[in-house]
């Protein structure tokens, strides 16, 4: 299964360039709930979609190294089950924290267009769109200096504009399924050891899993402008492997 999934994967990401289709990640990407490019049917297919050759490697040699050993545990039947339920749960909660997190935003939003003003155009820039707010400085000076009806239909502008990228983004990638297999994997073999690039001291899985949801926990609240990793997904990733592991705990006859 690991296989097949690898081949599918890897298929989805060459296949259109072969075929000059073009990048397929605007229709089988996870898109937010509140953009009008939203579809279902993307909580399956994401999983699917990377956004470039390193992004499919780092998450393919997951998928193989981890994947493999799972699936020998399982069976192939029950590691396709985790791996998809895992995959379409991290995607599904990511979605819905995403639009619940947004709601403040698009108030702020609402109510700026409702009242333009300097002040208020530059607490919103600061607060929501750190990326935004770097390059409209000098904007925001002229705007302190000259507001102007004209100079306020701008901001509007520059408001929707910067709610609309931050609210309506698109996410790919199977992050959120592999994150959920190292999830499983330091669960089930706390203590194996593990080397990873590029450092040449062995970790212990359970020490491993620890590390990488710390960093995803940090990289979260960091929000680093220019940061493009769905850090977020990887923790809810993290979350519905625990979950599915936690439950088939209590019927090891049947899945274990």
């Amino acid at each position: 299964m690991v296989k097949n999934l690898l081949i599918i994967t890897v298929a989805a990401y060459y296949i259109p360039q072969l075929l000059g289709i073009g990048d397929l990640g605007r229709f089988l990407g996870l898109w937010s709930i509140a953009s009008p490019f939203f579809m279902p049917y993307q909580f399956f297919t994401y999983m699917f979609a990377h956004a470039g050759f390193w992004h499919l490697f780092g998450n393919m040699l997951g998928l193989y190294f981890l994947g493999t050993t799972l699936e020998q545990f399982w069976g192939s039947k029950r590691f396709l089950i985790f791996y998809m339920v895992t995959g379409i749960g991290a995607g599904i909660l990511y979605a819905g924290i995403k639009y619940i997190s947004n709601i403040p935003m698009k108030k702020a939003m609402q109510e700026y267009v409702a009242n333009p003003n300097p002040d208020d155009f530059y607490i919103y820039l600061s607060k929501y769109d750190l990326e935004e707010f770097s390059r409209q400085e000098r904007f925001i000076d002229y705007y302190s200096a000259n507001d102007s009806e004209n100079v306020k239909e701008d901001s509007k502008s520059i408001i929707k504009n910067s709610y609309l990228h931050k609210s309506t983004g698109l996410m790919l990638g199977a992050s959120g399924a592999i994150y959920a297999i190292l999830m499983a994997f330091g669960l089930l073999f706390p203590n194996t050891q593990m080397m990873i690039f590029p450092f040449p001291i062995p970790i212990k899985a359970k020490y491993l899993v620890l590390g990488f949801g710390a960093y995803a926990v940090y990289s979260l609240f960091k929000n680093s402008s220019g940061d493009q990793v769905a850090h977020l997904a990887h923790l809810t990733g993290m979350i519905f492997g625990f979950i599915m592991i936690k439950l088939w705990d209590k019927d090891r006859n049947n899945f274990y």
